[in-house]
């Protein structure tokens, strides 16, 4: 009998390579039929947790099968590549469009914009705008350049600290108190001056799931204006945000109707609702986007113009992005992120009505909320105890510290993506309470060994 009958007869887990353990750190000497190399790799990821129970992520884990096939279609295309795969490169320009009409740019087809591998790179972009313009300007002035300022809430996301990291800015944090639970104007004329670069206003902070109220901190800036004379931009970081309110929050004022707001970023791969992948930067007006950003290549058969920190990177996502706004259009996208909202209100109440718990938000922004341990409850355990409780049945919903001058304040949160329906936020809640009840019955401190990963105090 032949070696490939042998094989092909076998049983898939006693084929050769499965009866024994792979090497882990060096590439093996030999090839391994395709089927083995999948098992392994497929069992392996099965370890992983259930992304449909995983409400730590904004990102989103599910698409309908059209999409999929979509997907396996366009996998090998490289965004960069526009001369090569054209209409790719149309229909990313056709997105961001959409998106600066949906932020009411008033050009949008005039205005400029551009796709990125995400949020983070869609943030850089827009924060390397700010600055070249500021440096521009302060060299056309003949005044030094050495000194830029960012300003920004303490609760921002990581990129933001990122990026003055990186690109050799300070972070000006304002710090969140329980008066002023974000950025919201307050004594702001402290932390501007004639280095500030731009202001970064959140729509969503990702600590809690809270709108930044854009238009507040407009008018601050307006007033530091009239006194000083420093004319300062704001940045909206939009991740979330930017793709819930124009389909529920359509009166509310935070974008391009603000005349400074000069950009907003968006993520496709969370409210965009798309899978891992995509993010969007739009400029209010082409003139915003320092011409120097823009490189032209020629050596991939045209003059390719790329605006980016990436080069490669996936163009599958972009179409992806289309297809979801033909697919779903304004209508649609209204409906899922309701039906999310919806979800995320349910959760809020049912975990504010229980006794152990305050809500710190409660979901009517973005599809987000954030609730703490009700002071006095109990000395025998904290939140980080329930989420280890939630983790053994599959939830991962994460418990943390909040930032800067209530770091001492720990809450708990729950992201309500498309994909988790009523009936599962029902056992959700169900759970809550069950594990609530367990800890509540302990006579004694929670013992801290054997806590899952990640979630140690």
């Amino acid at each position: 009998m032949s070696q490939e009958h042998v094989v092909a007869v076998n049983p898939v887990f006693a084929r050769p390579g499965e009866a024994i353990a792979v090497e882990r750190f060096r590439m093996p000497i030999g090839e391994m039929l395709p089927e083995t190399a999948y098992r392994i790799v497929h069992d392996e990821m099965m370890l992983d947790g259930n992304s449909r129970q995983n409400l730590a992520t904004f990102v989103g884990t599910w698409m309908d099968e059209h999409a999929d096939r979509l997907y396996a279609d366009s996998v090998d295309k490289n965004m960069i590549d526009k001369d090569e795969y054209p209409h790719t490169a149309t229909i990313e320009d056709r997105c961001w469009k959409m998106l600066a009409e949906l932020w009411n740019a008033p050009d949008p087809l005039h205005t400029i914009g551009t796709s990125a591998i995400g949020s983070s790179e869609a943030c850089m972009l827009a924060g390397l705008a700010f600055k070249r313009r500021w440096q521009h300007a302060r060299r056309a002035a003949g005044k030094p350049t050495d000194r830029p300022n960012l300003v920004m809430s303490s609760a921002v996301q990581v990129v933001w600290e990122k990026f003055c990291n990186y690109w050799d800015v300070e972070a000006r944090l304002v710090p969140i108190s329980e008066e002023h639970r974000t950025l919201d104007g307050h004594d702001l004329a402290s932390y501007v001056d004639e280095n500030t670069i731009g202001v970064v206003a959140i729509m969503g902070v990702t600590y809690t799931g809270v709108y930044e109220p854009v238009r507040e901190i407009a008018r601050a800036l307006d007033r530091i204006q009239q006194d000083t004379g420093l004319d300062v931009p704001i940045h909206v970081d939009g991740a979330s945000g930017a793709m819930i309110a124009p389909f529920l929050h359509s009166d509310l004022e935070w974008d391009f109707r603000l005349e400074r707001v000069h950009s907003i970023n968006t993520s496709g791969h969370k409210y965009g609702l798309v899978y891992p992948g995509l993010g969007w930067v739009v400029w209010r007006s082409a003139d915003l986007l320092p011409e120097d950003m823009i490189f032209r290549v020629s050596y991939l058969g045209g003059v390719t113009p790329s605006l980016a920190l990436n080069f490669s990177r996936p163009g599958a996502q972009v179409l992806l992005q289309y297809y979801q706004f033909l697919r779903l259009g304004r209508s649609g996208y209204h409906a899922v992120q309701k039906s999310s909202q919806d979800v995320a209100r349910h959760l809020a109440d049912g975990i504010g009505e229980m006794g152990a718990f305050d809500l710190w938000s409660d979901g009517s922004d973005i599809p987000v909320f954030a609730w703490r341990l009700k002071a006095g409850h109990t000395e025998n355990w904290n939140l980080y105890d329930l989420s280890d409780r939630l983790r053994m049945k599959g939830w991962q919903v994460p418990a943390y510290p909040m930032p800067d001058n209530l770091a001492d304040v720990t809450v708990q949160r729950i992201v309500v993506r498309n994909g988790l329906g009523m009936d599962l936020a029902r056992d959700l809640l169900d759970d809550i309470r069950e594990e609530t009840t367990f800890l509540d019955r302990l006579t004694g401190p929670m013992p801290t060994e054997g806590r899952a990963p990640g979630f140690h105090h």
